[in-house]
């Protein structure tokens, strides 16, 4: 029996029936809605808004919530392979799906109280109401505790001055999950998009993530009601909670691009002819080719392990870090090898290895770079923090 060419190890068997009815779904999505647009999406900078009521209605913003709160219950798993299969498409979708789920409704649910769950998370779900999550700042990126931003409480409000930088959805929010520095430790607030003193800038110019709304995020002033605070956490443990989350999803994604950069290659390598014979017939061709399937199936172990820690209530920091660190760099130099097999035809958005190049870029750097995770690895080793 031939084996399929993107998951040589039959991965696909160790899914149970509801996760391949998933991915099959998000694939279709992905195949039919995502693909004949987002060459030209990311061309024009433009994020395709009107495919999130049809992301929604698949399910897949706050996909592993309760069912209670109008989302679909999924196990962490099913998470995954949305994501892998979204990132197929582009990692600005994912991403997109991510800010959504993992950094903006995981929060109100973890950390928020009844009330704010029941006000928002339904209509985030239905993609009603789209969040973004305020951590990084321009002056800190890696160092999220030297945060500036700060809130003071005044009567039964909170008075917040600060700024956050490279916000992904900003211009998009109806509300924002902004981390300040409080007098009793970092806490969590719902800025709403119309509260007087905060906007939103959009950051163009950007060569990655074109499909995808980058923001810069100012606050002067603005007051917080006290029913907007998240009651449930303080301290960094809040905010690093969405982004280990948000990056076991990561991990995923770029499994997605690798194998969008793959397929690519590999047809274009059968129909190109050179000296009287197809590119995939040299053996230049084929050891590249089979190294990316080495490393593409590598991670999809890996993340298919992480998923089942993670729904077993045994997912570690660490671990999730090891599997970012891999996935990412795995996806990033397939991509970057796959321009290349495909020669000048490479550089052009009508093929999308360059465009997953350029996008992983920022999937390998944001929400930790790759030095940070493999700092945190080398202190589980060491025992030693050389942060």
């Amino acid at each position: 029996m031939a084996l399929h060419p993107y998951d040589l190890y039959d991965v696909r068997s160790l899914l149970t029936d509801e996760e391949r009815a998933v991915q099959d779904a998000v694939a279709r999505f992905t195949d039919e809605r995502v693909l004949p647009i987002i060459g030209d999406c990311f061309d024009q900078a433009r994020f395709p808004h009107d495919l999130v009521p049809e992301m929604a209605g698949l399910g897949l913003l706050g996909a592993t919530l309760p069912e209670a709160y109008g989302c679909a219950g999924l196990n962490s798993v099913s998470y995954g392979l949305i994501c892998q299969e979204l990132e197929r498409g582009d990692s600005g979708l994912r991403s997109f799906a991510s800010v959504q789920s993992s950094l903006c409704m995981y929060p109100i649910f973890a950390y928020g109280s009844e009330d704010q769950r029941r006000r928002w998370l339904p209509d985030m779900a239905k993609g009603e109401v789209i969040g973004c999550f305020g951590l990084t700042e321009a002056h800190g990126g890696s160092d999220p505790a030297n945060m500036k931003t700060h809130a003071k409480r005044d009567g039964d409000d909170w008075v917040l001055n600060g700024s956050k930088m490279w916000i992904t959805n900003g211009n998009l929010a109806h509300v924002a999950i902004v981390w300040a520095q409080t007098e009793d430790g970092i806490q969590g607030f719902l800025v709403e998009k119309d509260f007087a003193g905060f906007t939103a800038q959009e950051i163009k110019h950007k060569m990655s993530l074109r499909a995808s709304v980058t923001s810069a995020l100012y606050f002067d002033g603005v007051r917080v009601p006290e029913a907007n605070r998240l009651p449930n956490v303080k301290g960094l443990k809040g905010p690093l909670g969405c982004l280990t989350q948000a990056r076991y999803g990561i991990t995923w994604g770029p499994i997605g691009a690798a194998i969008a950069c793959l397929d690519e290659a590999l047809n274009y390598s059968k129909e190109r002819i050179l000296f009287e014979r197809p590119v995939a017939a040299t053996q230049s061709a084929q050891i590249k080719m089979a190294d990316w399937a080495r490393r593409i199936t590598t991670a999809q172990l890996l993340s298919l392990q992480l998923g089942r820690l993670k729904d077993a209530g045994n997912m570690q920091p660490t671990q999730v870090s090891l599997a970012k660190w891999n996935n990412c760099r795995m996806a990033i130099d397939i991509a970057r090898e796959a321009r290349d097999l495909l020669g000048g035809a490479g550089i052009t958005t009508e093929h999308s290895p360059i465009r997953h190049a350029l996008n992983l870029e920022s999937v390998i750097t944001y929400e930790g770079t790759e030095t940070v995770h493999q700092l945190v690895v080398g202190r589980e080793l060491t025992g030693i923090n050389a942060f």
